[in-house]
């Protein structure tokens, strides 16, 4: 698997996800154009992690399809 480095810059909109709307500990998404990154909406501050733009759709489809880790 090769590994890929998105930058996540201060112009990052993240919108808080459709799942978490009425949870405390929710997540925010951000698209970064061709890939995705994911923060704790308690700790906005610190890192993000991103992925390439396959590897968040795959993630979304097995969610979708109710898949589990």
């Amino acid at each position: 698997m090769q590994s890929s480095v998105f930058v996540v810059g201060d112009d990052a909109v993240f919108r808080k996800s459709s799942y978490s709307q009425s949870e405390a500990a929710c997540v925010e998404v951000a698209d970064l154009g061709g890939a995705a990154a994911v923060r704790d909406t308690s700790h906005r501050t610190l890192c993000a992690l991103s992925f390439p733009g396959g590897e968040w759709h795959a993630f979304l489809v097995g969610t979708k399809q109710g898949e589990s880790c």
